[in-house]
């Protein structure tokens, strides 16, 4: 395939949120994998302020594009499919792209603003919608999805931040009354367990909640169970598959942000050691869970498998999951036989897929010629 050819992917990164350095290993990884026959990869930061920086190449650091990039912006006009620099020059062009992967976690990236303005620029993008963006962030509504779907699910209660802070007494009695400890308290809108709390006592609620309560204005606080943490990736938009579930071996008492990403310890097992028949179940919530937020592109779908009764309980959808070479989602994936250059491969077809069946929707009604427009009262 000639350099003419090469698809322009715009990588976008970065980000106002808690995961902003998890985004730029995440991104940083897809950029190596791209093919460089097939694509040219355009590096998207987006720094803590907010600001949007466009690299000149692929091979530009992307911590260099976050301190020397040039300031651009995406404009929500569909006829244009490029970023406009902030200051225009002569001569210097606007920055096409064919299609954006982006590589955004948690807030301002992951739950729909981002989709909803690619939306408006009429840019093919990788992975969920505005809907099921959104919906993956907001963990109260997606549990009373999954609820609504039949799936089973640990038992829960959403506390608006407002509520907690005007009527403290009468939240914490409803908790006390509604489970028995251990439970965590998080954020019903944040990502990378940040802000989450497991609490053993009831005089340790109110420091979990105010914590939560920063994060986010929803707070969850749900029954703890003992388990064996379970992860299935999803893949697909009509026709949807599921990869072969891994586990999570916590060195931590739980997966919190600290396990995640900042000590070593933490062990993954892919294929997770499950009988023929846990491995169709778990398979089978993941595309039901899938399909109840209404997700396309990809999703990690995490379950909770209790140790004591082998209960399973769907825990969330992650709708941009970690992307890196060793992350679980691409992981799974080439334990179930597509290695990582060729599981983007696919998420790029399913994001033009997808593109075009957007396209023969109908947004307007022509009127016949001489009708003369007017609305009848």
């Amino acid at each position: 395939m000639s350099s003419q050819k090469r698809l322009r992917v715009g990588v976008v990164f970065g980000g106002r949120s808690g995961e902003h350095e998890v985004s730029l290993a995440s991104a940083a990884s897809v950029i190596r994998a791209l093919d460089p026959e097939k694509y040219e990869a355009v590096p998207i930061g987006i720094t803590k302020e907010g600001r949007w920086l466009v690299g000149t190449t692929a091979q530009k650091m992307l911590a260099d594009v976050l301190k020397s990039g040039e300031r651009v912006w995406l404009p929500p006009d569909p006829t244009s499919a490029a970023l406009v620099p902030i200051v225009p020059v002569a001569g210097r062009p606007t920055v096409l792209v064919d299609v954006v992967l982006p590589v955004l976690h948690g807030t301002f990236g992951e739950d729909g603003t981002v989709q909803g303005l690619l939306e408006l620029a009429g840019l093919p993008y990788v992975g969920a919608g505005v809907l099921a963006s959104a919906v993956g962030m907001d963990k109260d509504v997606q549990k009373r999805l999954f609820e609504q779907a039949g799936l089973p699910i640990v038992p829960f209660l959403a506390v608006r931040r407002s509520e907690w802070e005007h009527e403290r007494a009468k939240v914490l009695k409803r908790i006390k009354k509604t489970f028995r400890f251990p439970l965590f308290v998080k954020p019903a809108t944040s990502g990378s367990s940040l802000g989450m709390t497991r609490v053993k006592a009831a005089h340790e609620i109110p420091a979990a909640l105010d914590l939560a309560a920063e994060f986010a204005l929803k707070i969850i606080v749900e029954r703890a169970v003992t388990a064996r943490e379970i992860e299935v990736s999803v893949l697909g938009n009509d026709e949807v598959r599921a990869s072969m579930p891994g586990e999570i071996l916590p060195h931590r008492e739980f997966y919190d942000y600290t396990a995640k990403y900042l000590e070593e310890g933490t062990q993954l097992l892919i294929p997770a050691p499950l009988t023929k028949k846990q491995v169709r179940v778990f398979q089978d919530y993941a595309i039901r869970s899938f399909r109840a937020i209404e997700g396309t592109g990809m999703a990690r779908c995490d379950f909770f498998l209790e140790c004591r009764t082998g209960k399973i309980f769907v825990n969330e959808l992650n709708t941009i999951p970690g992307f890196t070479a060793i992350s679980m989602y691409p992981k799974m994936w080439e334990a179930s036989g597509l290695p990582y250059p060729k599981l983007i491969d696919r998420l790029i077809e399913l994001a033009f897929e997808l593109h075009r069946a957007k396209a023969r929707t109908k947004y307007s009604i022509e009127l016949p010629v001489g009708s003369g427009g007017a609305l009848e009262g």
